[in-house]
């Protein structure tokens, strides 16, 4: 009996003399967060992986980096949606701010929800309950229980603010063409507000979709006559409608931030006039600047949403272009955050995307470089890789390095009748590359290929392997504490 107390004591002992040791070395150490104060979640809409490795060769060429090809943590993510194998934006998003798989066109609701088109009038305020009294139940997102925590929300992109991405995060609808409802959600205390928002709503919207927040005697869509802008100064929120409007905003101290820069979408990277419609990156550090004004933390949610729309278009060079600005929205992102937190110790960033598209790379070209003046790039022509001359298909005629599954230009007949395509004209940004199936114009398909997901940051050991879509969220969740 001695001999076991004496046991007991010496292992107590040792153990007391560990503890110290431990509690000497940690106590020179600050303890890690238990979650990410900050979370920023970017969605590249349509970037696909094909997408990231023609712009990668568009923007540095075949060796180089974007700086979402450095982000350390990486997966592949499972898209379709639950009642199809492609899925569209809206369940797509959901799934990531939600966790629940839902129907193609569903935006935050319930599995059952039945997505119930409403046909050219959905925007005109007279379709009372369009979506039944028994269709489905709202499910909670991130931003919602980000709100519920204490902490700030915003939602920054290239689309309407009312588009199916952005909606996603802030708003519940049975179908993704309902936007006057879903701007209507966004609005405090005003009709059809999303209570789950809180008493402050949104800290931060920015992006394009003017038309769905002003009367239609204003030009807008609105035909119940509200004028949402308004409403929403009336709660405290800074409005900018162009650049230099958002520049003289003092992020620091700015409770509340709406920007509306266009009447629909803004224009694609190549086509916008910095004068009048920021950058992605402009807008994201305008953003983090007004959240970061909340000591508890926020959650931000970052759209290149355009990327999407070109593709549709099957517009490469503009898409490619897309894809970089996304990117220069990350590095600019990163930049910032590593400004007030150098390891990322608080802070997770994800980059995904929501699905796929039919772009691919065609034959054995030669590496081409990036694209610059003289220089097509990925843009330009399928060219030997011994000899350099242009490779010919079957009929003898050049092809492009890009083409699409499905498109609006396809040769009829055969391709001899294109002998004398040359880079000038694939390497354009108001050409649309070939497709193997026609369809009508800009209704190129969604495709149905995993995603690629990076993320850096507090908890972003958590991404690997292949998961589905509905569990980023649970991840997330997890890793913010919500």
């Amino acid at each position: 009996m001695t001999k076991m107390r004496h046991r007991v004591f010496s292992v107590a002992a040792i153990g007391a003399v560990i503890g110290v040791l431990i509690g000497g070395c940690s106590s020179t150490r600050p303890p890690l967060p238990q979650a990410a104060k900050k979370v920023i979640f970017f969605l590249g809409d349509g970037m696909g992986m094909t997408t990231m490795t023609a712009a990668r060769i568009y923007a540095v060429g075949e060796d180089g980096e974007l700086t979402m090809d450095t982000l350390p943590e990486t997966a592949f993510v499972k898209t379709f949606s639950n009642d199809a194998q492609v899925t569209d934006s809206a369940p797509s998003m959901s799934a990531y701010m939600t966790g629940v798989k839902m129907n193609n066109e569903v935006i935050s609701m319930s599995a059952d929800t039945v997505a119930i088109d409403p046909g050219p009038d959905g925007n005109d305020n007279k379709l009372a309950n369009h979506c039944g009294t028994n269709n489905g139940r709202p499910a909670t997102t991130l931003v919602e229980l980000a709100k519920a925590a204490g902490l700030s929300a915003g939602v920054v992109t290239t689309t309407r603010i009312t588009h199916a991405t952005p909606a996603a995060t802030y708003s519940h609808v049975c179908h993704r063409d309902l936007e006057n409802d879903i701007a209507a959600a966004a609005v405090p205390r005003g009709a059809g507000y999303n209570n789950a928002l809180g008493s402050t709503g949104l800290d931060v919207m920015l992006g394009g979709g003017r038309q769905f927040f002003i009367p239609a005697k204003d030009g807008g869509k609105r035909s119940d006559g509200r004028d949402l802008i308004g409403e929403m100064k009336a709660n405290n929120y800074a409005f900018a409608s162009n650049s230099s409007e958002l520049d003289a905003i003092d992020g620091a101290k700015t409770e509340r931030l709406l920007g509306l820069f266009t009447p629909s979408h803004m224009s694609y990277d190549l086509d916008r006039n910095p004068a009048k419609e920021p950058s992605l990156a402009d807008m994201t550090a305008k953003a983090m600047d007004v959240l970061s004004r909340n000591h508890k933390g926020y959650f931000l949610m970052v759209e290149g949403g355009r990327i999407d729309h070109a593709l549709h278009e099957t517009s490469a060079r503009k898409a490619l272009q897309d894809t970089v600005a996304f990117d220069d929205a990350i590095k600019a992102a990163l930049a910032k955050a590593k400004s007030s937190d150098p390891e990322l110790k608080n802070t997770l960033i994800i980059v995904t995307a929501d699905h796929d598209h039919t772009l691919v790379l065609n034959g054995y070209a030669k590496r081409t470089g990036k694209t610059a003046v003289g220089n097509p790039g990925v843009l330009g022509l399928v060219k030997n890789y011994v000899s350099g001359a242009a490779q010919k298909d079957l009929d003898g005629a050049p092809y492009s390095i890009i083409g699409f599954g499905n498109g609006e230009h396809r040769v009829q007949g055969s391709r001899a009748s294109v002998a004398s395509l040359d880079e000038s004209i694939t390497g354009a940004s108001t050409y649309h590359h070939e497709a193997a199936i026609r369809v009508s114009a800009g209704n190129e398909t969604h495709g149905g290929t995993d995603v690629f997901l990076g993320a850096i940051g507090h908890g972003a050991g958590t991404f690997s392997g292949t998961i589905d879509n509905t569990r980023v969220f649970d991840l997330i969740k997890n890793a913010a504490g919500l």
